[in-house]
């Protein structure tokens, strides 16, 4: 080992082939924010902002664990079965978290 490569699995914010295949979901997946996000997420969906995917947990703990780190956790349920049949695309990384391009409002509602 020589230091000079990191291995991570997601959150990149530069071009990097994570080899992941693509899998079908879970019917639901969560995605755990706070209150002052809300707005902007219920009108234009979860984006991946800097990132190349957005971040989805496969349990309501987890998801709530991620959105802690920021304050007081709202979570949002994912219909990733039906993003997944109306042609959206699901990677699953190493560590369990899964990850899409983005999320529109419209599979998605507050838990």
């Amino acid at each position: 080992m020589t230091g000079e490569l990191i291995r991570a699995n997601q959150g990149h914010n530069v071009e990097v082939d994570l080899q992941l295949e693509e899998r079908e979901p879970p019917e639901f997946l969560y995605h755990g924010t706070v209150e002052r996000f809300l707005p902007s997420i219920l009108e234009e969906g979860l984006v991946s902002g800097k990132r190349y995917h957005v971040h989805l947990s496969k349990d309501l703990e987890t998801a709530r664990k991620v959105g802690a780190r920021r304050g007081k956790p709202v979570i949002l349920t994912v219909d990733a079965g039906g993003m997944n049949r109306d042609g959206h695309k699901f990677l699953l990384s190493a560590n369990g978290v899964w990850l899409t391009d983005s999320v529109p409002p419209g599979y998605l509602s507050r838990t």
